[in-house]
């Protein structure tokens, strides 16, 4: 007997679950459709397809689709999935070394202590982003345009990439 399917959630193509966990998604083109079991690898090993069109690639006619009976058989396993397996676990990355602060740019913050201040008071990912602007200039002209650049955008409290916050 075919689980009960909860609820289809649309965005530009449907996905069911059970018991709150994505089980299919379907998506429907002009020529084709696709047809992707959520956790598909598990469920048909070697035979899954493993490309972006899912378990069964593209799929341009009805004759193309799997038996009523190995479709049905497919749509209970991943059903009794989703309820009792673990979901995979996502592989952390390291987290990127800390940037190191140039020479250069020190010595102008120094001398700017407005500057220095928004600086320390920005995140992480915003320090990093005037920290690796600077640091990947190739030649000293460039690099001490982007400092003078980098403070005066400081002393405002601009972070790197102001100019596109409201976009």
């Amino acid at each position: 007997m075919l689980p009960s399917i909860e609820e289809a959630i649309k965005w530009n193509m449907p996905a069911y679950t059970v018991g709150g966990k994505i089980v299919l998604i379907t998506a429907a083109f002009k020529a084709h459709l696709a047809l992707n079991f959520w956790r598909g690898q598990e469920l048909r090993g070697d035979s899954a397809n493993a490309d972006a069109m899912g378990q069964f690639g593209k799929i341009k006619s009805l004759d193309e689709l799997p038996a009523d009976a190995e479709l049905d058989r497919l749509i209970c396993e991943a059903a009794e999935l989703a309820k009792s397996a673990p979901a995979p676990r996502k592989t952390r990355h390291e987290p990127k070394p800390a940037p190191e602060l140039h020479p250069d740019f020190a010595a102008a913050l120094s001398s700017v202590p407005k500057a220095r201040a928004v600086l320390d008071a920005f995140p992480p990912s915003a320090q990093r982003d005037y920290f690796e602007w600077i640091c990947e200039a190739k030649q000293d002209a460039t690099r001490q345009k982007r400092v003078a650049t980098a403070i005066e955008w400081l002393s405002q409290g601009k972070k790197r990439h102001w100019k596109y916050e409201k976009c």
